[in-house]
């Protein structure tokens, strides 16, 4: 997912597809006595998957039943058993979404789509696996957990059952329309489902229960904050990874009253606008015309504090302390709106003057506008577009993100980092500004983590940093900490040394992440 309001994240999907070349192999026959069945027999039934290198892969299955028909909007409930082999080697559908934004999943998906996918290390452990459970970004509004190919992660040093998840998104998953009579938040709740899924049978594919990391990004980050809060998930996963989303200050929350008001335009835009039958009237729309009145964007659809899923704002509650005090490993990356800095230049050909960015800054600004051109002066950026990057990562992110680190380490052990290359990957396909380098933009750090085709290949440096970064992700996963043997040494983060690792290719260490993000000057902006 894209933060709120970053056209970025729309640019980071133009690429995604719903397979990978690790999804669809057929069984090695050829494997060794030392590797694992590609036949598991799960609590709801057996599955056949694939192998093929160092990982299996099992993909679409179901974790609860298809909420179509009856149970659209209604809580996720259990899937009907199966006894004859079911073919996991291949993904299901995507979660229905709208088709007109580039992040969204070639097809639009279908309301049945409540499936997860699964890679393992091929070979056998002596001990179970620690499991992470992947929560894929999208604003709410658009992706699915296919797309992400996993086998470098489960492939790791220390090895990893990786579950990547569907969940309801958008009308579907997060509607709160007034007159619907339906749960808030069964895009969170369907994640709870699949949380479940994964105590019950992590161990049929070695992985250890007891032992699981809810990880997301963007959008799916903003999840995993409301999950560190959500009382359902209490005790469903044991750390916590968050990439590219604050827990505080801006949380992807709506309250109830935004939530309603959204959804109140929803219904009016079906044509539902009768108060005693809207509920009848959106139960009765097929799920084409559903999505067509939904809107899209990145802007309409959030959890929501409904005081049950979610009881209070994540930002609240992690202030006061009021969550899983798991270990969290949290951080950003350090140009996260370049993509949305260079728009205009990429949509015009000319690239943005000292003039423009001077009245972008204005009318984002307003009254304070003087005080960020004087903190952000464009003469100290090698163009105008690097000077906006700057100034609407640091507002928008890089604050939030400190602010985040700093609540939760009050009251659990934090590791934080700063995804920093100078030189990144980028989208395959799209152009990239002339005028200034886009860094490591929204999403992009996903290049090093997943196998995705959204992505250009990494170079030989980068796959070197790559490794080292999965290396950390895999070691917080197993241990909690992220320090091992053959990675470079990253303290924790604590409220009395704010440590944070910088990511980059040949320059991995220690930054100051508060005085290259003018956080002091924001802190100051917001309290005056």
């Amino acid at each position: 997912m894209g933060h709120p309001k970053s056209p970025a994240t729309a640019l980071a999907a133009v690429a995604v597809t719903a397979s990978l070349a690790v999804a669809a192999l057929a069984p090695d026959a050829a494997a060794s006595e030392s590797a694992l069945p590609t036949r598991v027999v799960t609590a709801e039934g057996p599955v056949q998957g694939a192998a093929t290198g160092a990982v299996r892969t099992f993909q679409g299955i179901p974790y609860a039943a298809p909420p179509t028909g009856e149970r659209r909007w209604k809580k996720p409930q259990p899937v009907r058993p199966w006894s004859a082999t079911l073919d996991a080697r291949a993904p299901r559908s995507a979660c229905a979404q709208p088709t007109d934004q580039p992040i969204a999943i070639k097809g639009g998906g279908s309301e049945d789509c409540l499936y997860l996918n699964v890679t393992t290390p091929v070979r056998r452990s002596a001990r179970p696996r620690p499991v992470i459970v992947w929560i894929h970004g999208g604003s709410f509004a658009y992706g699915d957990g296919a797309s992400y190919g996993a086998a470098k992660l489960a492939a790791a040093r220390q090895g990893a059952v990786v579950v990547t998840v569907n969940y309801r998104l958008g009308v579907f998953g997060f509607l709160s329309a007034p007159g619907l009579r339906a749960p808030a938040n069964l895009g969170l709740l369907d994640q709870q489902a699949a949380l479940r899924w994964v105590a019950r049978n992590a161990g049929a594919f070695g992985g250890d229960p007891d032992n699981v990391t809810l990880m997301g990004q963007s959008g799916g980050g903003y999840s995993v904050c409301a999950q560190l809060v959500s009382p359902g998930a209490r005790g469903l996963f044991h750390k916590a990874i968050v990439q590219s989303a604050g827990c505080v200050g801006p949380d992807g929350s709506f309250t109830r009253a935004q939530a309603e008001e959204q959804g109140k335009a929803v219904a009016e835009a079906a044509g539902c606008d009768d108060p005693g039958a809207v509920g009848s009237c959106l139960r009765g729309m097929s799920t084409a015309d559903l999505v067509a009145a939904s809107g899209s964007g990145h802007d309409g659809y959030r959890p929501v504090v409904d005081g049950e899923v979610v009881p209070e704002a994540p930002a609240e509650a992690i202030a006061a302390g009021r969550f899983a005090r798991v270990p969290v490993l949290h951080g950003s990356t350090r140009d996260e709106m370049s993509g949305l800095a260079g728009l205009d230049e990429l949509m015009t050909g000319r690239p943005l003057t000292a003039e423009g960015y001077a009245e972008k800054v204005a009318d984002r600004f307003g009254a304070d506008a003087a005080a960020v051109l004087a903190e952000y002066p464009v003469e100290r950026y090698p163009a105008p577009g690097a000077a906006l990057s700057a100034v609407l990562t640091d507002a928008e992110w890089s604050t939030a993100a400190l602010d985040t680190q700093r609540a939760l380490a009050r009251y659990t052990p934090v590791y934080a980092y700063e995804f920093a290359e100078v030189s990144a990957p980028y989208f395959r396909d799209v152009p990239r500004p002339a005028s200034f380098s886009l860094g490591t933009g929204h999403m992009i750090d996903l290049a090093y983590v997943f196998e995705n085709e959204l992505f250009e290949p990494l170079d030989a440096a980068q796959q070197e940093l790559s490794e080292t970064v999965v290396g950390y992700w895999s070691r917080f996963a197993s241990t909690g900490c992220v320090d091992g043997p053959g990675l470079p040494a990253w303290q924790r983060f604590t409220n009395d040394g704010e440590y944070v690792q910088r990511l980059a290719s040949g320059n991995v260490g220690g930054t100051d992440f508060a005085a290259g993000h003018h956080y002091a000057f924001w802190k100051g902006l917001a309290s005056s």
